[in-house]
Formats: C-alpha cells, structure tokens, sequence
C-alpha cells in the first residue's frame, strides 16, 4: 500500500515453478560438474576480456555512460579530495530535483532518519509541516498545539531563512534538519506571508511534538466536535474510540474538523472516510502512470447514523483532503469553511541499505467522482471565512513596541488592542499617546505591570487573548453546529 508520507509496504512473493511429471533427464555427475566449470570459465573470460580491452565501462544504461564518465572524472582530476559518498548522493539529489516535484525528494542518513521520525509517536522539533515549491520552503499547515500554531506560523508562509541562513534552492527534507533540533533549543525564521511588505521574524522555541492527533468535545445541544490534525498510524483507532466516548455523551451530530491537516498516511484517510460511506461506494481511485486505475470502496459495516459536516480551510491537504472529498461525492456530507490546498498526488519512498532514502511521487489520486483536485483545491459547499483578526500576524515577545515606533508590528499589535476592548486610536502603524493609553489599560485589565511598552507577558498575553476570543467566535464551527442542528431538529 502507498502512503502519503511516504513510506511503502512491500511484499515479496515466493513462487513455486511448477514440474512436469515424468520428464526428468539423467547427467552423469562427472560430465554434469566439468560442464559448469566450462561455462563458468567461459563466462568468466568473456567479462575480463570486456573489461580489459572494451574502451568504454559496460553500464547496465547506455545514458549512464556521461554520467560514469563525469564521476570517474572528478574523482581523478579534481584539483582537491572529494567526498565519494557526498558525490554520489549529490547525483541522486540531482536526479530527483530534476522532477521538479515538491513531493519528490532525495534524503541521505540524517534526513531520512528525520522523515521516519515524523511518523513515529513524537519528535522534537517546532511542528509545522514543509514543502518545497519553486524553490522556496513554504508552510502546509502548523501542526495543533506546537510551538509553531503558538507563535502564529500560518499555511502558505515561505520561510525565507532559518537562524539568519537562507533556505531558498534546499529541499524540503534539508530544511527540516535545520528548523528541528532538541526540545529547549530556539530556532529563528524569517517569514514571507502575503499581505505583509516586510519579512515576519519570529523566535520559536523547540518542543517535543507528540503525535497525538485526534482531539473531541461536546458542544451543544448534542452536537461533537473532533478534529483530526493528521494522519498518523493510530490516527483512525484514535477516531473510533473518541466516536465511542461522545456517543456515550448522546451525541446527535458531528462536526467532523480537518482544517489545518496536512496529510499522512493513504492507508489511514481511505479507513476514515469509510466509516461515514455506506459500503460498496468509492472512497477513491488511485490512478498510475499507464492510466491503470486501482478503485478503493468502503469496506464499512454500518456509516454512523448521524448528521455529520465536514469543516476544511487553505490548511487542509492531502490525506485530509481525500476524506473531504470522498464523505462529499459519496455520502453527500456537507463541507464548510474556505477552498482547501490542493494535492492530488501520492508518494512512497524506497529506502537504501545505508539508511538512506528517496521519495518520489508514484501516482495520482482521483475523487469518488474522477476529479483531479492537485492544485485546485476543493471548494465547501458553504463558503465561511473566520474573523479578520484571526489572520493578524505573530509579535515575537523578544521585541519591544515602544511611543514613536512605526512598523507592521506595532500595527498588528494596535489591532489586536482594539479587538481586546482598548481602542488605539487609528490604526496605522504608529506607536503614538493613544496607542500607549490603551496598552497601559490593557496590563491594568490583566494584571500586568504598567509600562506602556509592549514586551515579553504583555505581547503573549495580548496574543492569548484573541486567541481565546478566534476559538469563543469560531465563525466555522458556529455554522456547522446551525447546519447540523436544523438536520437534528428534522
């Protein structure tokens, strides 16, 4: 089975050639042993003389021959020491780059140790998932509750550089090694997000990210929030038992939330979305190069017997996706939210005897219905955006905001004021005497000391509050519970 993250099961096959009855040929042992040992020698004979006296090395391709021929080149001529392995994974690199697929990529030891760890039960790191596109390292989606969603990293962001070093021309897995290191650690990043005329810097401290992906409350009136933040392993058993807890609470209707889900595991999505399929219908269909189509239905022994809404955003990719997609087309489940990312396309990876790896993109997967969404995105069927405030950038608490200070961060923070009940004054940019009255107000309210000046507890208490206020006028989850409750009230 292909997965989204990469990693492929095999299976070998022993087969049993079969033997015809009655048909079997004497040798004497002598003449049977002197006639492998000709053909050995023979054998033996014809690869020396072609390796001997052959002008050119007998490569398995032809096309390999200026390949061989460029690294025999370098290795003897290169007026220094060269790194053979280095040499040979900078080739495979190369030839993988050369795709120009972001989902394709070469990862030598380190990195590939890395990738299977993203996968595993935790890791350390600031927990965002990466891709690359045109070069540039950009944000698929924070992963809920990491050090990245706390310091305001959003979907779509391009990380210009990491600790002052720029990352454009890296693949995503070698800009992983250097935005993870150990749980304590910080790492810095420059930030590129539309909308903003200057880089967003922020400093995130490293954390150990568990990969703990499915999350249930019960709201009103009967209707279940579960959000589901990835796909991982677990990730469906994990689903089942919280659709156990909240049935023992009445649970009447669910509001299934993918936003901010970046993928994972193929495997995982196809067993999800089947349990909201009636059995026998498509999930998905996974189409291959030679335009072979393998066709994946639900295999379900019962779809929940409730009204259930899918909520997506610009964060959902891929294996969330595939659930959005196929609950949509063929269990006529309502999506809400706004237009998803858009990717259509599966990997799996091959991994070396040395540790060592590649991924590469093997098919593309199709909607129950044979849309191809790479790119494209998947639209709700009810178009609710959040709050404006809910897309106010990240203030590092490192920087202080102070009278007379003008920036997109002192803008921010004039909104994020207002929005708290302290009005600024105009909004421009400007750190002026209203700006002042309404932050010295603000550390009143919270019990803070009055400086003035926006820094350390101020601005992560600034930030915590209209974080609880985006969660309180979640204007998403407010609309599926509406939806749901008129299809209840039926």
């Amino acid at each position: 089975m292909k997965n989204e993250s990469g990693e492929a099961s095999v299976e070998e096959e022993n087969q049993n050639q079969p033997k015809e009855a009655g048909k079997f040929i004497k040798i004497k042992k002598f003449t049977f042993i002197m006639g492998i040992f000709l053909v050995i020698f023979l054998t033996a004979g014809i690869t020396t003389i072609a390796l001997t006296f052959g002008d050119e090395k007998v490569a398995p391709y032809a096309e390999f021959e200026k390949l061989y021929s460029t690294y025999d080149t370098i290795k003897d001529n290169y007026y220094e020491e060269i790194d053979e392995e280095k040499l040979v994974d900078g080739a495979i690199n190369g030839m993988i780059k050369s795709l120009d697929d972001p989902y394709s990529a070469y990862m030598d030891k380190k990195e590939a140790s890395s990738f299977h760890e993203s996968i595993s039960s935790s890791f350390e790191g600031i927990g965002a998932e990466i891709q690359e596109q045109d070069g540039q390292i950009m944000v698929v989606s924070p992963i809920k509750g990491s050090p990245a969603e706390k310091a305001g990293v959003k979907p779509n962001d391009i990380i210009l550089s990491v600790d002052g070093k720029s990352v454009e021309g890296l693949s995503s897995s070698e800009a992983v090694l250097k935005i993870r290191g150990e749980k304590g650690t910080k790492v810095n990043l420059s930030i590129s997000r539309a909308g903003e005329s200057e880089p967003i810097e922020l400093t995130i401290k490293r954390d150990t990210i568990p990969i703990e992906t499915v999350y249930a409350e019960m709201l009103d009136d009967g209707v279940a929030k579960i959000q589901v933040t990835s796909f991982s392993e677990h990730t469906v058993q994990e689903l089942k038992t919280a659709l156990e807890e909240m049935s023992k609470k009445d649970m009447k209707g669910l509001v299934l939330d993918l936003r901010g889900n970046p993928g994972g595991l193929l495997d995982q999505a196809i067993e999800m979305a089947s349990l909201f399929i009636p059995n026998g219908e498509v999930v998905l269909q996974v189409e291959e190069r030679s335009g072979k189509k393998d066709v994946y239905k639900s295999e379900n022994d019962g779809e929940l017997k409730i009204p259930v809404v899918v909520l997506i955003d610009d964060g959902s990719a891929s294996a969330s996706e595939i659930v959005a997609a196929a609950v949509s087309e063929s269990a006529d489940i309502p999506l809400i939210g706004v237009k998803s990312f858009g990717k259509g396309t599966v990997q799996t990876a091959q991994d070396f005897k040395d540790g060592s790896n590649f991924k590469y993109t093997a098919a593309k997967w199709l909607t129950p219905e044979g849309n191809w969404i790479h790119k494209k995105g998947i639209k709700p069927d009810i178009t609710v955006k959040l709050p404006d405030y809910a897309s106010l950038p990240y203030i590092s608490p490192d920087k202080e905001l102070k009278a007379s200070d003008s920036s997109s961060e002192v803008k921010a923070a004039e909104e994020m004021l207002k929005e708290a009940g302290h009005d600024p004054g105009k909004i421009d940019g400007f750190f002026d005497e209203a700006t002042k009255n309404a932050v010295t107000a603000f550390q009143r309210e919270q019990k803070i000391k009055e400086t003035g000046t926006i820094k350390d507890d101020t601005t992560v208490k600034l930030m915590q509050v209209i974080r609880e206020k985006i969660l309180k006028n979640d204007t998403q989850v407010k609309k599926a519970v509406e939806v749901l409750k008129k299809e209840i009230n039926k």
